[in-house]
């Protein structure tokens, strides 16, 4: 009973409304100074590892990667989807084991006990705009983290919640990339200059493509209550946020095989859309899940995303 009302919460907040190899990084001037934060003069770091942090009456749990060298270092929040975990998130995207070589502090947080999904901003549950906030402040006072270089990622649901803290957190990140999830969450109002990095497969049978009631499979109680919702097309979301974004284009390239690439130049920033024919609900480059459908092999979203953030303007 339990896990029927958490994925009837989980399903009610999907109808929610949130008013070619790419150029080399460029190096910052040399009279650039990066924004650093208290941590990085703490003689208590954080360690690798699990991490509990207590946030609104509840203990919340964060696995933390770590690259090496004193910093200060650029941070991801790594965002796992509906039904999923940290650990799950790690192994997927591999983010933490590829953002820590180019040198990022990596956490990847786990939705509240007994939740099988965020709490995406302006909407009912645990306050995970608020725990994200925390759990950045709380690296901040023990890393030696780069204040004007924070990002998030994530996959399906975590995608959503990834481009719902662009204006949640009042511009504060750089960059999000959202895997099978850009068109859940509609644009928010208004969003400051964010670099947008998206893919999403045409046969993706949980979050379609071309928008419409999501999880097509369902059967009984969960084929109800998908029945709902009613998604936007992903080009019309991705056209959304160029249109509040001030974007223009896009220009549209093959970079790899069956991969459409749509590209957008944005004032500060720039939005990418890769389509996958044919791929399913899954992440470009990652290990092959079958039941949700084919996983490309001719790109990779992992080291797309880690390039995006590393050439995305600073804060």
């Amino acid at each position: 009973m339990l896990a029927r009302l958490a994925l009837t919460a989980a399903l009610a907040l999907l109808a929610v409304r949130c008013d070619g190899a790419p150029p080399a990084p460029v190096p910052p001037s040399p009279a650039a100074q990066p924004a650093i934060t208290s941590g990085c003069q703490s003689a208590d770091r954080l360690e690798p590892g699990t991490h509990r942090l207590a946030h609104d009456g509840l203990s919340r749990r964060f696995l933390l990667a770590l690259p090496n060298g004193d910093g200060p270092h650029p941070l991801i929040l790594d965002l796992h989807g509906l039904n999923s975990t940290a650990a799950r998130q790690n192994a997927y995207s591999r983010l933490a084991e590829h953002g820590t070589r180019r040198g990022y502090i990596v956490a990847t947080p786990q939705a509240a006990d007994g939740r099988m999904g965020w709490t995406l901003p302006r909407t009912a549950g645990p306050d995970d705009t608020g725990f994200l906030t925390a759990l950045l402040a709380h690296l901040e006072r023990r890393l030696c983290v780069r204040a004007d270089r924070q990002f998030a990622a994530g996959m399906s649901y975590g995608a959503a919640m990834a481009t719902g803290l662009i204006c949640a957190l009042d511009g504060r990140l750089s960059a999000v990339a959202a895997v099978a999830g850009i068109n859940i969450a509609r644009p928010c109002k208004p969003p400051a200059p964010t670099t947008i990095i998206a893919f999403h497969g045409t046969d993706d049978r949980i979050v379609p493509y071309d928008g419409g009631h999501p999880f097509r499979d369902a059967t009984g109680d969960l084929r109800k209550l998908a029945d709902l919702i009613v998604l936007d097309p992903v080009g019309r979301a991705t056209a959304g946020w160029a249109d509040l974004l001030g974007c223009t284009g896009p220009a549209t390239t093959t970079p790899a095989p069956r991969v459409r690439l749509h590209d957008w130049t944005c004032p500060g920033a720039t939005l990418r859309l890769y389509t996958v024919a044919d791929g399913g609900h899954t992440w470009p480059g990652a290990m092959p899940v079958p039941r949700l459908g084919h996983t490309t092999r001719d790109l990779d979203a992992t080291r797309l995303i880690l390039d995006a953030f590393d050439r995305a303007p600073s804060r």
